[in-house]
């Protein structure tokens, strides 16, 4: 089986080591991937008037369980965004009533943002298209083959994914 990536290495072949067209082959497929499902994902979540920032933080809020509450900093920590990123979605979710923020009674310095009752509603109909994109990007890919694949790609993140460049 080839695919459009196997023509790009043979033209590699020639100027570049094995290892390093193997690194850009597997960091071009990554690629191609991540935007197979950021496009299945991002047309589910636009029929729902959603953002992919603003399903990520109704989705981080639901995953915590009830009362379905994080502190804005733990919420920063959880989507990998700067403070700055996440005081913005949480602005707009709180502008249309998907989340509120309320005191921390155990640190006045502190705040948290909560779903509300619509805001719970909409993060389990994001999490259902949510599942529905996965399913759709992957259909026709053998389950083994996926799973291989996932657990390939953590190998791979458990050393890159440490790594900080400039």
């Amino acid at each position: 089986m080839q695919d459009e990536i196997d023509a790009l290495a043979k033209s590699w072949q020639g100027h570049l080591a094995p290892p390093v067209v193997a690194a850009l082959e597997l960091s071009k497929r990554i690629t191609l991937i991540g935007a197979v499902f950021e496009q299945a994902l991002k047309a589910e979540l636009s029929e729902l008037g959603l953002t992919y920032a603003e399903f990520d933080v109704l989705a981080a809020l639901m995953r915590g369980g009830e009362p379905y509450r994080m502190k804005p900093s733990e919420l920063s920590r959880a989507l990998m965004l700067t403070s700055g990123g996440t005081s913005n979605v949480l602005q707009r979710l709180a502008a249309v009533g998907l989340v509120e923020r309320s005191k921390n009674a155990e640190d006045a310095r502190s705040r948290f943002v909560q779903l509300t009752p619509s805001g719970l509603e909409l993060a389990s109909a994001a999490m259902r298209a949510s599942v529905r994109a996965h399913t759709e990007a992957v259909a026709g890919v053998p389950e083994e083959s996926v799973r291989q694949a996932a657990d390939a790609l953590r190998g791979v993140l458990s050393v890159v994914g440490r790594r900080r460049f400039r």
